[in-house]
């Protein structure tokens, strides 16, 4: 094989034995961003036929046509699909091992987004690519899991051999399509054919509408294994620890500061002392306790209000703000956040029974990534 002249090899004439494709791509590679050339003038034609008020009238049809089918898939689940998705349902809550979810193309696309709300709320998923089962992948699915299989037509030939592997098995098959009489609804353990409400565009019917119904029944079977298990944010939070969703999940006892920056001193400790404990905390405040339980709190602001030179006789009882708002160590970081934003403070702090455990800085929650 000789190298292209794009390579460096000797001689203009010099291609590949397959054609010469970088040689014929050096004009393309070649070209400078200013060059306007024809197929610069071609999409710029091209950007002319968009007519505004058409363009929007086919995005609002196409959004009003696929809010009718999901108020139709909404009916028939309530009447007809209704035994269907509840056998589905059960289906997935007693698998003991994992939900494999599949389907090929736009129906691919869709099962993987079903597969990672399954994971997201609790229900352990994965997508398998029918084609790639094929080669290999059936290894992935295993008799205590169940599958759900997507298919509009319900005719989707790389389906074939994971249908007929998860029938050698045992396995449980939940069928997703819209045609009732097909291979796929047979051969499932739960159909669950829906209404076949046609796609978005006539002249070009790709999958539109049916992707919609689909992803949306997915997303119903997900809430409903989640309600069924009493899922909670909790346990949402648990497995999304990551990014401001995760941070607004935590709860205050996460990310409190105690010991040394949880500073406490006695109602009868001189204000000079006070201050001195304030600064050791570093949170620019600090609480006041009587037999165990928070009575109150000084804080940098009671310093420039009330500080007289006077004051310095005094002690902590004097200078405090009594019966401070407080929050529960469980209670969620948001409830904190609501608390300082209505009552215009940065600090709380954590209590049971009356009792301080904690303190959470506006910093704090600044630091966990809430906003």
């Amino acid at each position: 094989m000789v190298l292209s002249p794009a390579f460096g090899g000797p001689g203009d004439n010099m291609q590949y034995a397959h054609g010469g494709c970088l040689g014929r791509l050096r004009p393309l590679l070649n070209r400078t961003p200013h060059d306007n050339g024809a197929g610069s003038c071609e999409h710029s034609a091209m950007s002319d036929f968009i007519d505004p008020a058409a363009a929007v009238a086919a995005g609002q049809d196409t959004i009003r046509a696929e809010a009718r089918a999901l108020e139709q898939l909404a009916g028939a689940l309530g009447n007809g699909l209704n035994e269907p998705f509840v056998h589905a349902a059960r289906l997935l809550a007693s698998a003991k091992g994992r939900v494999i979810v599949s389907g090929m193309g736009k129906s691919g696309h869709i099962a993987r987004k079903i597969a990672a709300t399954f994971a997201s709320t609790g229900t352990p998923a994965q997508f398998v690519h029918p084609a790639e089962a094929s080669h290999g992948d059936l290894g992935m699915i295993v008799e205590a899991d169940c599958v759900l299989a997507i298919s509009r037509s319900g005719e989707t030939a790389e389906l074939s051999d994971l249908l007929y592997h998860c029938h050698r098995l045992g396995v449980p098959i939940i069928g997703m399509t819209f045609k009732p009489q097909s291979t796929l609804a047979k051969a499932s353990t739960a159909a669950l054919v829906m209404p076949d409400c046609g796609e978005a565009s006539e002249e070009a019917p790709a999958p539109t509408i049916s992707t919609t119904m689909c992803l949306a029944l997915g997303d119903a079977l997900a809430v409903a294994l989640l309600k069924a298990r009493g899922f909670t944010a909790d346990h949402f939070g648990a497995i999304h620890p990551g990014g401001k969703l995760g941070a607004a999940l935590k709860r205050v006892k996460d990310i409190m500061r105690v010991g040394r920056s949880d500073p406490l001193i006695a109602p009868s400790t001189p204000v000079p002392q006070a201050l001195e404990a304030m600064n050791a905390g570093g949170i620019g405040a600090v609480g006041v306790i009587e037999e165990g339980k928070l009575i109150g709190i000084i804080t940098d602001g009671d310093l420039r209000r009330r500080l007289t030179p006077e004051m310095f006789q005094k002690d902590a009882r004097a200078l405090m703000t009594a019966a401070p708002k407080t929050i529960a160590p469980d209670a969620p970081i948001a409830d904190a956040i609501a608390i300082m934003n209505e009552k215009r403070i940065t600090l709380l702090f954590a209590v049971e029974e009356g009792r301080p455990v904690g303190v959470v800085h506006m910093h704090d929650l600044l630091a966990a990534g809430v906003r």
